[in-house]
């Protein structure tokens, strides 16, 4: 049976309700307010009000409707055809603080039915970003039981509808946490799902409750398919994950940056030791992989040879920032 067939046997495909009833139901954390929409957006139906904390998920998922502004985000098309308003609804639905609003009635169905949102593969984004990880992205990978199951990376809020459509797709048996910072409702999809959270003791994992802690800075393979590699760095005990030797689930570590066309760190909020980071970085250059996958900046898909140059790039730039 296909997945869709599945959600609507299980009823998840309901009539159309309002924003108010999403958000009564928490299915949207809440509603933006007109009051305090902010000046920058073009008129029209959708808008971002002030409580916006720039988390560029929205400009990530629909470029078209939406730009920097700064220190928000902002409206700066409306969306003109059913394509570029799903997007805007799928924003709308991701935004971790509920900042973006719409004047006139719409099926936030079409965006609720986005998530898990698919990538490449059996890769998926789960959208719902929490704003207790400033909206980092979180990944889900789909596997068979027999492979190991279900992998979530990071975690996304813990939002009624993301947790039946996981529930349907066979929810996780692991969860892998790339850092302290992006772990957002761990504890309640643990409980949900019974997964197994790996962490790295650095970052305080015995201290959440962590079932599978990481120790030192070797590589440690969580099954045939998944290697854990810690690249202290942005945080003392931050971990990417290696996935076929093709997706790297990179946390705050590693990003795309748009504006350089290349592989970048985030040198502003280097927590731990940029030196460090930057030691990390020159680890990863043993790796082949093909995706780069982060909590915060873009998504890159490229050839092992390419993005071998893109991190070397990268590690360049770096150093010339210490």
């Amino acid at each position: 049976m296909r997945l869709i067939d599945k959600l609507k046997l299980v009823g998840l495909l309901e009539p159309k309700l309002s924003l108010s009833d999403y958000a009564q139901q928490g299915w949207l954390r809440k509603m933006a307010n007109v009051e305090k929409r902010l000046a920058g957006n073009v008129p029209g139906d959708f808008f971002v009000d002030s409580s916006c904390i720039d988390c560029d998920a929205c400009r990530q998922l629909a470029p078209e409707v939406f730009t920097d502004a700064g220190d928000a985000s902002i409206v700066s098309n409306q969306p003109l055809t059913l394509a570029d308003t799903r997007r805007t609804l799928m924003a709308l639905v991701a935004c971790p603080t509920g900042s973006i609003g719409t004047l006139k009635p719409q099926d936030f169905r079409a965006g609720i039915d986005g998530f898990p949102m698919p990538i490449a593969e059996n890769v998926y984004f789960c959208g719902y970003t929490s704003e207790s990880s400033f909206g980092a992205w979180s990944y889900l990978i789909l596997r068979p039981e027999a492979e190991g199951g279900n992998v979530l990376i990071d975690s996304p809020r813990f939002a009624t509808q993301l947790v039946k459509k996981m529930a349907v797709m066979g929810g996780a048996r692991k969860m892998f946490l790339s850092h302290s910072d992006d772990i957002a409702d761990h504890v309640r999809f643990a409980e949900k799902f019974g997964c197994q959270r790996v962490m790295h003791a650095d970052d305080g994992a015995a201290r959440l409750g962590i079932e599978w802690i990481i120790q030192g800075e070797k590589e440690v393979r969580l099954d045939h398919d998944l290697l854990a590699i810690p690249t202290p760095g942005h945080t003392r005990g931050h971990v990417v994950l290696l996935y076929k030797q093709r997706y790297l689930f990179t946390g705050d570590h590693l990003a795309w940056s748009p504006e350089r066309q290349t592989l970048t760190a985030f040198r502003s909020v280097c927590w731990y030791s940029w030196d460090e980071q930057i030691r990390s970085m020159e680890k990863l250059l043993q790796y082949d992989f093909e995706w780069v996958l982060p909590g915060h900046g873009r998504i890159h898909n490229d050839s092992p040879e390419n993005m071998r140059s893109h991190l070397k790039r990268c590690i360049g730039w770096m150093k010339a920032r210490r």
